[in-house]
């Protein structure tokens, strides 16, 4: 039965009466062939639907629609345990256990998360956030399970991006050695590791997986381990035979029996090879190809652009455009947001300094590293999935006279923090790191919010930390972390700023010096708001109606020492503002000076809670902190005689 294929994401629920027909995927078992593959035409149809709805990851989960099909109908879910990589990968997995009306509110405030999570589903073996995960959990679960003497199996799906990082080798190398029943199957959607497959390819898939062949190869090391060499030439024979038509040596060196490649859309052979795979003892490892955003013509054609999409208007509002005449409005300028900022900053300061190199860990649309990628192409690294390696790899580099610039999110620099602790700070190289995505992203949920980043770099002895409150003191600050000899780090938020004139020059900012926006008169209770990075929009809201002092203290590491202890002087409340968490923040650097000081005075603290913050838009989730105005006035006139 030919795949189903889509020119357009469908406006309208589409008709799914197999996919309605049941919510657990224990009923997927009982289908026959037929019945799966009209299964995967529905659930692409309403994966299109639904993400058209609600908006989100897309291509990735079109990718994969006939691997969730084939995994749940083999395996005896959720006593087996799927662990998915990248989460991206996992929305028709949810559609599948249970989730399928719900699928519309997901990354929505209070609706499903973005990705996988163990209190959403018992589908959901693990949390999933950050990718390359999956081996060393699954590997986990399947030692636990042997130790329980439980017959349950345990499968690893990661694609190919997420094989990129070190943990994902360092899980495979554990795993080959170790007596686990563990399945790893390489998701591999057209970016690495092997050609194109055809029929021949996947036919071998089949054949090295089944029992036959199996039998056989174990009853062959009995009868050759008692002949001299024999049993290490058949080794050798295989495996060059497998390496005619696979990438298999890598893997087969590491302990596992390799399998593959093959069509991963292919739902019939993929049934039967993992039908195959499922009861085999010890490390196995299936590779199979896939096409992200199959069968939508538009996202085969544009993977990139296809990765995730904002939800659709609906059709009555399309509607409602074409029939009615709106008079024509002038848009105002679209706003910069903080990442077009830094990108343009690289291009202009490399095209000034020869020694500038741009470093990303496969966040170049992310980080808006194209155009720089383009005009500098021998000046930029992309390290894939490994951000432990992109920090000591600017280390490298700064040892021998050159700039680096890390473009990090703040979510994924925690990966690289002994690097940069070790490789970084301890020399004291040269090394700025651009961290964007700093404090709360909105729908990808906890795992992706910049919550810590001035917490765990604010303890770095030596290290320089910014926070601009627009984006013109964003491009400022880009260089004087630039020009400073030694680590040094601007965060900045996701989105756009307050929308300010950005300089040509590259001028930078006085490192350690706050700016005071707004004095307050002389009367009543005198209060400062010592405001840092992204929450001086609404400090100054605030400012206004309290008729309080807004200090933009623009510097973390180092603080305004002056700017602090004038402010200590002059009013009776400080009250200090951050997008982090408030222990070991900012606020506390205010706090461990005027202790030092020997200065009393009261301080409130407010940031982000001693909690794990959920998904929604980041407007909401202010307000769920008390970080918007409204909240940060409540809160000091809470404090208020």
């Amino acid at each position: 039965m030919p795949m189903k294929l889509f020119d357009e994401i469908p406006r309208e629920r589409p008709t799914t009466p197999l996919l309605d027909s049941f919510e657990h995927p224990a009923a997927l078992r009982a289908m026959n062939a037929k019945q799966l593959a009209q299964l995967a035409d529905e659930l692409r149809a309403y994966l299109l639907y639904s993400v058209g709805v609600s908006g989100g990851h897309f291509g990735a989960g079109l990718g994969v629609v006939e691997l969730s099909i084939a995994l749940h109908h083999i395996y005896q879910t959720p006593n087996d345990r799927l662990v998915w990589d990248v989460g991206h990968q996992a929305y028709p997995h949810k559609i599948l256990t249970g989730r399928r009306e719900a699928m519309l509110s997901i990354r929505q405030h209070g609706g499903l998360a973005a990705f996988p999570r163990r209190a959403e589903s018992e589908y959901d073996t693990f949390g999933v956030g950050h990718s390359s995960t999956s081996i060393s959990a699954a590997l986990g679960m399947a030692l636990a399970a042997k130790a329980q003497g439980d017959k349950r199996r345990v499968c690893a799906i990661i694609g190919d991006g997420a094989l990129t990082a070190g943990m994902a080798f360092e899980a495979l190398a554990h795993a080959g050695h170790v007596d686990a029943n563990l399945l790893v199957i390489l998701n591999d959607n057209e970016m690495s590791i092997s050609e194109n497959v055809g029929g021949m390819a996947t036919y071998l898939a089949r054949v090295l997986s089944s029992k036959p062949y199996l039998k056989i190869r174990e009853e062959s090391k009995k009868v050759l381990s008692h002949l001299p060499g024999a049993l290490e030439l058949a080794r050798r024979t295989e495996e060059h035979m497998k390496g005619m038509v696979s990438p298999a040596t890598l893997f087969e060196e590491m302990g596992f029996n390799y399998v593959g490649p093959m069509d991963g859309h292919d739902l019939d052979a993929l049934t039967d090879t993992l039908e195959n795979l499922r009861d085999l003892d010890g490390p196995q490892f299936l590779h199979i190809k896939t096409v992200k955003g199959k069968g939508f013509l538009p996202a085969e054609a544009d993977q990139i652009g296809y990765h995730a999409i904002t939800k659709l208007e609906k059709p009555e509002t399309l509607a409602n455009t074409t029939t009615v005449k709106k008079p024509v409005v002038t848009p105002p300028p679209a706003k910069k947001k903080y990442c077009n900022v830094f990108g343009e900053w690289l291009c202009d300061m490399a095209a000034t300094d020869s020694r500038l190199m741009g470093i990303t860990p496969a966040m170049r649309e992310g980080s808006d590293l194209i155009r720089f990628s383009k005009e500098y192409p021998e000046r930029y690294f992309d390290v894939a999935i490994a951000e432990q390696h992109a920090v000591t790899l600017a280390a490298g580099m700064a040892c021998e006279g050159m700039k680096p610039v890390v473009a990090i999110y703040s979510t994924f620099l925690q990966r690289g923090y002994d690097q940069l602790i070790h490789d970084v700070a301890v020399q004291n190289l040269d090394v700025t790191f651009a961290i964007d995505r700093a404090g709360l992203v909105g729908e990808d949920g906890p795992t992706h919010h910049g919550s810590m980043d001035l917490s765990f770099l604010r303890c770095v002895p030596g290290m320089v930390i910014l926070a601009p409150a627009d984006e013109a003191e964003c491009r400022a600050m880009l260089s004087a972390a630039y020009h400073h000899p030694g680590p040094a780090a601007v965060r900045y938020p996701r989105g756009t700023g307050p929308g300010v004139e950005i300089p040509a020059h590259l001028e930078p900012l006085a490192i350690g010096k706050a700016e005071v926006r707004r004095h307050a008169a002389n009367d009543g209770v005198r209060i400062a708001l010592l405001a840092f990075g992204s929450l001086n929009s609404a400090a100054a809201e605030v400012a206004e109606r309290l008729n309080a002092t807004h200090i933009n203290m623009r510097s973390i590491k180092p603080l305004d020492r002056d700017a602090v202890l004038h402010a200590a002087d002059e009013h009776e409340l400080l009250v200090t503002l951050e997008e982090n968490v408030v222990a070991g923040g900012a606020g506390s650097a205010v706090n461990e000076l005027l202790h030092a000081e020997g200065v009393q005075v009261e301080v409130l603290n407010l940031g982000l809670p001693d909690a794990f913050v959920e998904h929604g838009t980041p407007a909401q989730l202010l307000t769920d902190c008390q970080l918007d105005s409204a909240g940060i006035e409540q809160a000091i006139r809470a404090r208020l005689p």
